[in-house]
């Protein structure tokens, strides 16, 4: 398997805090440029990446129950946040099924990166019982809202995509059967 280390994530943006969330939008439609390095390895760190001795974002009893996967113009990269590395785990761009899974938005077909965050609910469920869906819905949104300033940081365009159908993405990253894919967020350049 191939693993990439990517690039130590900076600490100093460019932009405020305050800006990025002044900025933040949606944006369905990019160019064709590819992300780079740097970028792929900021985003991946806002979204899951450590700080000190823990992950970035706040988790229910630090379960941290997800798994954070990468498509890629050459193919899907899981993401090691403990090591800052990524794995390739699936061979090609897999943008065009995953536009498919995801009820043909053009944005997921046209996304230079789409992260995708796949959940396994029994890490978590072994603690917190019925109560760990809403956790794991919580601790989504805190990953997806950090990947969205992140983008706004970087002057890169993101949306957040809830529409698409489970099993294909399942298939489409290989997932272990104890994840289950719950969002995705598509970046690019703008």
């Amino acid at each position: 398997m191939e693993i990439t280390t990517l690039p130590e994530p900076k600490t100093k943006g460019k932009i405020s805090f305050e800006e990025a969330i002044f900025k933040r939008k949606s944006h369905r439609k990019f160019t064709a440029e590819n992300l780079s390095t740097d970028e792929i390895s900021q985003l991946l760190w806002a979204a899951y990446g450590r700080n000190k001795d823990r992950k970035v974002v706040p988790s229910a009893g630090a379960t941290y129950p997800f798994e954070i996967y990468i498509n890629l113009s050459d193919g899907i990269y899981k993401y090691e946040s403990d090591r800052h590395k990524i794995l390739k785990v699936v061979e090609g761009n897999k943008s065009e099924l995953l536009y498919y899974a995801a009820l043909h938005q053009e944005c997921v077909k046209n996304a230079k990166a789409t992260i995708i965050l796949a959940v396994n609910y029994e890490k978590i469920k072994v603690r917190y019982g019925d109560r760990s869906i809403r956790y794991t819905h919580f601790e989504a949104g805190h990953i997806a809202q950090n990947i969205c300033l992140q983008a706004e940081a970087l002057n890169l365009g993101s949306v957040c995509i809830g529409a698409f159908d489970e099993e294909k993405v399942a298939k489409i990253i290989n997932l272990d059967e104890n994840l289950k894919a719950i969002y995705m967020i598509c970046v690019s350049k703008i």
